[in-house]
């Protein structure tokens, strides 16, 4: 069964997307010299411009907020230049495309950080999770906690990446503030142990996340801002004693800014949706705006999503990796083709933009 609803088209602010099919952040760790987005970058986003909207791999708004090798970066000109190909070749498709901008904290290494320095966290608490760097997986560093007076720096990184992103020719950004990174980390009490005006309540631990959203917004207006949020995934370590009323507090104070989106990962990120209690129904109801849907989701349960009105948009990660046609396929009722794990992270063109359409695959076999 295909219903069409999935694949009808939606105004997003001032764009118009294609269809309800989000392609979601990728980590891919191949970008070039100086963190630059390689050639095959432009390739990849633009073999999958066919989704309605594309969230870029996340790129990091600083030197000091990289945690994995290889991964892209939106502070340098030359860095703007190589995403510049991407989104030329993307809207040459007819795409649009928002970059994700993050900062990762505590999940991060020495060997990446400038200087060798120790990452930097809401509190010196070490996250219990392992990072790509040097070709391989190993344990994240000691982090130091960050000062009070290095916060405004880091919401001008944000509000300048920002700036950049648009520099750039995306379309719009999506904050990072979910999967245990920087402004998840001062969210969750876990892993935020501070007793000043960034920690202890619902509201000094949302303080980073929103003083970031409004100085994005501030710089490139509010229908061009996204969030991506993770209310009860436990990846990298961090938890939230009381997520419901927290992550309501902070819808909220988004409303108020009138972000254009909120992308939500339901559950436990590339795990189970049920994971902890969390009404996110009642999340979706509570922001005024888009709602995009995240984790876990295949065609039936998207379609049922969207006719029960349970969001506007639905987020697909790993399935686009092998299926760069993922929208055609899914409309079709074809097959998905499965991807290859060895090369989903680093590497070249192979495992990244060599696979092929079903056109393609049809054309090999006949």
């Amino acid at each position: 069964m295909t219903d069409q609803n999935l694949f009808t088209a939606f105004t997003l602010g001032s764009l118009t997307l294609a269809n309800r099919i989000v392609l979601a952040p990728l980590t891919r760790n191949r970008a070039g010299t100086g963190l630059v987005p390689s050639q095959f970058a432009a390739t990849y986003y633009s073999q999958r411009a066919s989704a309605g909207l594309l969230i870029t791999e996340a790129t990091q708004i600083s030197a000091q907020a990289q945690g994995y090798q290889d991964t892209p970066g939106l502070y340098t000109q030359a860095q703007i230049d190589g995403w510049r190909l991407v989104t030329d070749a993307v809207h040459a498709k007819g795409g649009k495309i928002f970059a994700q901008l993050w900062h990762v904290g505590r999940v991060s290494h020495v060997d990446l950080q400038p200087g060798g320095a120790a990452p930097v966290a809401p509190s010196a608490i070490r996250a219990q999770t392992k990072t790509f760097v040097n070709n391989g997986f190993a344990d994240v560093s000691e982090p130091r906690a960050l000062e009070l007076d290095e916060l405004p720096g880091i919401v001008n990184d944000f509000r300048q990446a920002a700036a950049n992103a648009i520099a750039a020719g995306f379309d719009g950004v999506e904050i990072h503030g979910a999967n245990g990174y920087l402004l998840d980390q001062f969210i969750k009490d876990n892993a935020n142990q501070r007793t000043d005006a960034y920690g202890g309540s619902i509201e000094n631990r949302a303080r980073l996340l929103l003083e970031v959203t409004a100085a994005v917004v501030a710089e490139i207006g509010a229908d061009r801002t996204g969030i991506r949020l993770s209310p009860v995934s436990p990846a990298n370590g961090v938890s939230s004693s009381e997520p419901q009323a927290q992550f309501d507090y902070i819808v909220d104070q988004l409303n108020a800014l009138d972000i254009v989106y909120l992308h939500v990962v339901e559950g436990a990120t590339g795990g189970p949706r049920d994971v902890a209690p969390f009404d996110f129904d009642a999340l979706r109801q509570r922001f005024k705006n888009t709602y995009i849907a995240n984790n876990g989701y295949d065609q039936d349960l998207a379609t049922s999503s969207l006719a029960q009105d349970k969001a506007d948009l639905i987020a697909f990660g790993r399935p686009f990796i092998g299926n760069p046609d993922l929208v055609e396929r899914l409309k079709a009722g074809a097959p998905l083709s499965a991807f290859d794990p060895a090369t989903l992270y680093g590497g070249g063109a192979a495992g990244y933009i060599d696979y092929p359409t079903l056109a393609e695959s049809s054309a090999t076999a006949h």
